[in-house]
């Protein structure tokens, strides 16, 4: 026995193929639509129709309702233009649960070409998709300038196709066309995932540039370290040096014009311009680190392995112990002073009786100074000698333990900045780990869900398949690709 409806039939057929796939979610209506591209004459297509099909709901596109297809399509195309793919995309979009499907060329009254146009437009509409091979064209002049409306041909069609009996039947075999087509698309463009492909060659891109980097900014940052510190040190032994030999030079001066007077203080006044070099070194070594810290974007914080800047020791002058010096000293300036009394002597010699004896004491008082002077400036000379060789012992000690305090200084700062430098490269490393392992998360949630898209189109696009066959030769077109080449385009480019 026939079922009574249609519909249920071809939702048996598809539903013994593919049990479970959700049916067309559309009402159908008892209206016709009148549709087509801009300034083709659709409104007074419709009005015609409507005019001569009372019995019918005759509408144009924007008056149906979501959900709401029509029972037919009239497709108005006018004669003074050429039909376009976007006006194929039109009627593809109105005609998609439709399969009853006329194409009407519009305003014959004033374009006598109009019947080459009507050959063009079907020509096009059938490269387009093969649904529409068979679709039935007509001329109309709805509103023409003189006389009646033409819309006989038009309405002779609409009731032909209208009164078969198999229109219902095929409208619901159209919709489930679109339908399976849809969800085999749908499913085929899951599995591919083109964004998805997209999206994971962004995080693999992400993910070795983090690598990259981390890799990168670690090696740079140390080898940044060692230089600056190799220069650090460089440095600051020049300038150690340096003020050691400047210092040196102003103490030997100092020393070579040494008076008695001033030499009990010389010893504490070399002292103080020795701690006086020792704390412009230990400040110049600390704002040098200072620096080299700034640069290189630590902290620098080395005051607590800073080793104490060194306390400069030496023994004080010998200037005491000269007894045998002083005797030779003093025998040479007895002899010096015994020739030049002598030499004066002969000059008074010649001198009156009365005179003698006073050139005599005269000879002997400038003899004993003379004496005296040789033997202090001979003191002194000696006195300058020593203190300018204890001026080199001293800066030479100062220099060798500025030197030492340097490279301590440099020593316990590379180390503080290694150790810093090792805590930010291993906060870098936490914080990149942390990175690469939410983009490898990503990327495992990426691969997954391509599995089971993958799983879901091996299981049910089979299925869909062998519907949409069953389907499209009840339509009997079996080997029709579908009504929708758009579909089809995006099949093909993975849209």
């Amino acid at each position: 026995m026939t079922d009574p409806d249609p519909t249920t039939a071809v939702d048996a057929l598809v539903a013994e193929i593919a049990p479970g796939v959700r049916p067309p979610a559309v009402r159908r209506c008892d209206a016709i639509m009148v549709t087509g591209p801009w300034l083709a004459g659709v409104s007074a297509v419709a009005s015609a129709l409507a005019d001569r099909l009372p019995q019918w709901r005759v509408v144009e596109a924007t008056d149906l309702t979501p959900g709401e297809v029509p029972s037919a399509v009239v497709f108005v195309v006018s004669a003074a233009a050429a039909l376009t793919d976007s006006d194929c995309v039109l009627l593809d979009a109105a005609a998609a649960h439709t399969d009853v499907v006329i194409g009407v060329v519009s305003k014959i009254d004033v374009h006598r070409q109009w019947r080459e146009m009507q050959q063009a437009a079907r020509e096009t509409l059938a490269d387009y998709a093969p649904r529409y091979r068979d679709v039935a064209w007509v001329g109309t002049a709805a509103a023409p300038e003189w006389g009646d409306p033409r819309v006989d041909d038009l309405v002779a069609e609409l009731t032909k196709q209208l009164g078969d009996a198999d229109v219902a039947r095929r409208n619901r075999l159209r919709s489930w066309e679109f339908q399976l087509r849809t969800d085999a698309d749908r499913i085929d463009r899951d599995a591919r995932a083109e964004g998805r492909r997209a999206r994971v060659a962004l995080l693999q891109e992400q993910r070795d540039e983090v690598v990259r980097q981390r890799r990168m900014s670690k090696s740079e940052r140390v080898i940044a370290l060692r230089s600056r510190i190799a220069q650090a040190r460089v440095q600051l032994s020049h300038f150690t040096r340096k003020r050691c030999s400047s210092v040196r030079g102003e103490l030997a001066e100092d020393a070579t014009g040494m008076t008695r007077r001033r030499l009990p203080e010389f010893e504490a006044y070399v002292r103080s311009r020795l701690e006086e070099v020792v704390a412009e070194v230990d400040e110049g070594v600390s704002e040098h680190l200072a620096d080299v810290a700034q640069e290189l974007g630590l902290s620098g914080d080395v005051a607590a392995t800073t080793p104490p800047a060194p306390q400069v020791e030496s023994a004080a002058p010998v200037l005491t112990s000269r007894r045998l010096e002083t005797q030779l000293m003093t025998l040479l300036g007895v002899g010096f002073g015994l020739g030049v009394a002598l030499t004066l002597s002969r000059v008074f010699a010649h001198l009156a009786p009365g005179l003698t004896a006073a050139g005599a004491a005269l000879c002997v008082v400038v003899g004993v100074a003379v004496t005296v002077w040789v033997v202090r400036i001979r003191g002194l000379l000696r006195d300058r000698a020593v203190l300018d060789r204890w001026v080199g012992e001293a800066t030479a000690g100062l220099r060798s333990a500025l030197q030492e305090m340097v490279a301590l200084r440099v020593v316990a700062a590379e180390s503080a900045l290694t150790a810093e430098l090792a805590e930010r490269n291993e906060t870098e490393a936490t914080r990149a780990a942390d990175r690469i392992a939410a983009l490898d998360r990503e990327l495992r949630e990426h691969a997954a869900a391509s599995a089971r898209a993958a799983a879901v189109r091996d299981r049910q696009l089979p299925t869909l398949q062998r519907a949409l066959a069953a389907v499209r030769s009840e339509l009997g077109a079996p080997d029709d690709p579908g009504g929708s080449a758009r579909l089809d385009a995006d099949r093909s480019d993975g849209r």
